[in-house]
């Protein structure tokens, strides 16, 4: 083999590992074969079950594009039955070749070999208009070029599939997203309506009892009013956490103090805490702003909840960096939990207390994991039972 002609191949490996379908595979073997072996035509030749398919030519004039043969009827078949080149230098002097089909056409010599030997999947021929004997190297390189084009075959089976897999994934996806649009215009409204008639309900009868009622009674209606407003919030909760993922992320310069700062005072305003809560300063992040003070809320708001029976309820807030990456960490000393339940804690509806001790729908660690996921971060806890939490939650430094 020459420079040239490893040159050449290099060059159509190249050219074959980019091609995304049969006929740039086809264009850029015969081109090669060609030049490989300064042949007057080449032609590329499929199998399609007991025949011969010419899919392609490359000529000096057309032979049979486009046209099926028997394998056994054509030399190119009998390269494939047996798994084996062909050599002929005068096709009319070889009992393989149907000569009678060649006596139209330019061919006096040809070299036909199979592709894939182990189970030939087609084969590539090259033809000269006068005699030629082609050498062991010619055969060897054509060879070569038809197990090259085996593999690129392969590949675009296996990408035509994953392909065809990711169409159908994707309707699949666009079916799923009409059905939850479905379902959370369902939940807005024809769950919601009815909540608010029955609190509206509890709320008039309650207010307007004028004594006809004993306290049982209205201890009953008073908890069935407060059950309604919890399952409204449970609602409500949901359709936060369904829109989170299609929510666009709009990503910005977020100062953390001054964000963090303005979440504690609506934690402190809303939850009328007594606890200490300290915030050491904070990293500056790329991120959306929004979407940043809902999960900061949640997390320093349960820290907050889940401290609340200690004595002296305590919630610190800091950050440091680590490589390039931020790590943003909210610590408490609270009825913490044990780590053997750390898996549940992001997933929606599993809580780790009793709603009877801490109130909540469960929702909200959901919805701050989806959030860090959405701007590629990772969050994770670390804890023990009665002696508080900590979670973490990691941002790449985009601000360098």
């Amino acid at each position: 083999m020459t420079g040239e002609h490893l040159k050449l191949l290099v060059s159509t490996i190249q050219q074959l590992s980019l091609a995304r379908d049969l006929d740039a595979i086809i264009e850029i073997v015969q081109r090669s074969a060609r030049k490989l072996t300064a042949a007057e035509g080449v032609t590329f030749v499929l199998k399609d079950k007991d025949q011969c398919f010419y899919a392609n030519e490359d000529a000096i004039a057309p032979l049979w594009k486009g046209q099926r043969f028997p394998l056994e009827h054509c030399v190119s078949g009998w390269a494939m039955i047996n798994r084996s080149s062909v050599v002929i230098k005068d096709i009319y002097a070889d009992s393989r070749v149907p000569s009678e089909a060649y006596e139209p056409t330019f061919v006096k010599s040809l070299v036909i070999v199979p592709i894939r030997i182990m189970d030939p999947v087609g084969a590539i021929g090259n033809y000269w208009a006068n005699e030629h004997e082609s050498t062991k190297e010619e055969v060897e390189l054509l060879q070569a070029l038809a197990d090259i084009t085996s593999v690129s075959m392969e590949n675009i089976y296996v990408y035509n599939e994953l392909e065809e897999r990711v169409r159908q994934r994707t309707a699949e996806l666009e079916y799923l997203n009409q059905e939850l649009e479905a379902f959370s215009y369902s939940v807005s409204h024809d769950l919601q309506s009815p909540l608010r008639s029955i609190n509206s309900l509890i709320r008039m009868v309650t207010e307007n009892t004028d004594g006809k009622l004993a306290d049982g009674e209205l201890n009953m209606l008073q908890a069935a009013g407060k059950s309604a407003m919890r399952m409204s919030a449970l609602v409500d909760d949901l359709l936060e956490l369904s829109k989170l993922d299609k929510k666009e992320i709009s990503k910005t310069r977020v100062d953390m103090n001054t964000l963090v700062k303005s979440v504690v005072d609506d934690i402190e305003r809303d939850l009328k805490t007594e606890a200490t809560i300290l915030i050491h300063p904070l990293h500056e992040i790329k991120a959306d702003y929004s979407l940043m003070r809902q999960a900061m809320y949640n997390l320093i708001s349960n820290a907050v909840k889940y401290s609340s029976k200690n004595k002296h309820p305590r919630v610190e807030i800091s950050s440091h960096q680590q490589d390039d990456e931020i790590i943003f960490t909210i610590q408490d000393n609270g009825v913490g939990f044990s780590m053997k339940y750390v898996k549940k804690l992001f997933v929606p509806f599993q809580r780790l207390h009793n709603k009877s001790e801490f109130e909540g729908s469960g929702i909200g660690l959901a919805n701050v994991s989806r959030i860090i996921q959405r701007h590629g971060g990772k969050i994770w806890a670390d804890a023990k039972l009665n002696e508080g939490a900590t979670f973490y939650f990691s941002l790449k430094n985009g601000i360098n």
